[in-house]
């Protein structure tokens, strides 16, 4: 579908893991799980503005304090304090029985000529910057080295005409990218009907602005930006590359690219990430050099949580016991599992969790073997999903009801790894505390500030309705 150069490098001269991902799929979440090797209910960022503690220890810091130079360049995004009010207040109020639109509709961007390259600027001064720092500083260390990139690509960008804190529903790219996408190979997502989608779906699509009509070009014109923004993506990964190579240093550097979420585009009627469907929850894994075996696909599910560990090996750092993840050492190199790790093998499952925007509930997946488990809030107000991706890869048929055996045994792995009712519950205490002190803190300016966020379009229409439904809530 789309030309991605240094993707296939890395997959030819290294391993990609094909079932990969995230730990929540939404920035600030996620990274705060890849950063310090545990799952979002133990780090506790429950949506885009809570992340880890300043002073908490990342890998990158050990690696540090073992006497690797490091250095950090672009998004890094797993502390607390981002993302717009907007974002916060739509988080804390998911459990507040009204429904209104909070994003722009998805829509597309074309910019520029065919010469025009450099599309994302923020993230190519980035590039620039680790490219630099790879030829003038990298190469003259006598101390081993961990650089950081982090880019905002392949994001959409923001979509000014959404108003005050406007959320960021534009797929935007150049003729140039564009030209790398072959349209014939996109693939339309076959959507289940409005009222045949889970309730919590409904919800997503809706405050996602995606439940009007779309026409097959709007969606294909989607998919097709979203690959070209993938495109300028690669290339900088290219940047990096070829820094490596020109400075000698690629062949003793081991080199890893992974998201923190993925991008639906479409699929199931929605854009963005925020859901545990295929195209939000799996995200790329591609690492190589030194010792990792070429051309090799691991078919072993991997979560970013196992980043933390896999780095402290790397590095011969003694790895703490309290982590979610664990090695992928063993995997990169081609060994047997139990040859492995200290803390015996690795599960076969991995998990994943949502607690923050455009979902109304809690939502935890558990995927092991074909299966994918989702079970949300407290486990029997909202039925649980369960697709078998072997035969539905599309996740278009939920066999909850047809495997009640199987719900019942994944639903018991699940519970012994966390007490996620309990956890959904605290979620809601701490979306309730937050929303009280933010509507005090404002005072009389309270009915304007709360009119005037993302779902302005809506709220506007009948201001007095929505105060009210958040009065009930309270």
């Amino acid at each position: 579908t789309v030309d991605l150069p240094f993707i296939n490098f890395m997959r030819r001269y290294g391993t990609v893991f094909l079932n990969a991902y995230t730990n929540s799929p939404i920035c600030c979440p996620s990274r705060a799980a890849m950063w310090s090797g545990l799952f979002t209910h133990l780090t506790e960022s429950w949506n885009n503005f809570k992340g880890l503690d300043p002073d908490y220890v990342t890998w990158m810091d050990l690696m540090e304090k073992y006497g690797y130079h490091t250095q950090k360049y672009g998004k890094l995004d797993y502390t607390s304090g981002h993302h717009s009010v907007s974002n916060r207040v739509e988080a804390w109020t998911r459990d507040v029985d009204f429904l209104l639109r909070q994003e722009g509709r998805p829509m597309v961007n074309l910019t520029g000529d065919r010469k025009h390259v450099r599309v994302m600027e923020a993230d190519w001064r980035n590039t620039d910057k680790a490219v630099n720092w790879i030829k003038e500083e990298a190469i003259n260390l006598t101390q081993p080295f961990a650089l950081y990139l982090g880019l905002n690509l392949p994001h959409p960008y923001p979509s000014p005409y959404a108003g005050e804190n406007f959320g960021s529903s534009t797929f935007l790219t150049s003729p140039y990218w564009l030209g790398k996408v072959t349209y014939e190979a996109i693939k339309i997502p076959k959507w289940s009907s409005l009222s045949e989608m889970h309730p919590v779906d409904y919800y997503s699509s809706y405050t996602k602005n995606c439940t009007g009509e779309f026409t097959k070009q709007e969606v294909r014109n989607i998919r097709a930006f979203y690959y070209a923004m993938c495109a300028e993506t690669d290339a900088m990964l290219g940047e990096i590359i070829s820094a490596l190579r020109d400075t000698g240093l690629l062949k003793k550097t081991i080199v890893i690219f992974t998201a923190d979420h993925g991008e639906l585009a479409m699929e199931h009627r929605q854009f963005y990430k925020m859901s545990m469907y295929e195209g939000s929850s799996h995200v790329p894994l591609l690492v190589m050099g030194p010792g990792i075996k070429k051309q090799q696909q691991v078919p072993n599910v991997v979560s970013l949580v196992d980043i933390y560990p896999t780095m402290l090996d790397i590095a011969r750092i003694p790895v703490p016991q309290n982590l979610s993840g664990y090695s992928l050492i063993p995997l990169l190199c081609g060994k047997a599992e139990n040859e492995a790790s200290p803390r015996g093998p690795r599960p076969s499952w991995v998990l994943s969790e949502f607690h923050g925007c455009n979902v109304n509930s809690s939502i935890y997946m558990l995927r092991t073997g074909k299966w994918k488990y989702i079970a949300y809030s407290d486990g029997h107000s909202v039925l649980p999903q369960l697709f078998d991706l072997t035969a539905d890869p599309d996740e278009l048929t939920n066999v909850a009801i047809k495997f009640p055996v199987t719900v019942r045994s994944l639903d018991k792995i699940l519970r012994s790894i966390v007490n996620y009712p309990k956890v959904s519950s605290s979620v809601k205490e701490y979306n309730k505390r937050q929303f009280i002190s933010w509507k005090q803190s404002l005072g009389q300016n309270y009915s304007n500030v709360i009119a005037n966020l993302r779902w302005h379009q809506d709220w506007l229409k009948e201001p007095k309705k929505y105060e009210n439904a958040i009065d009930k809530w309270l």
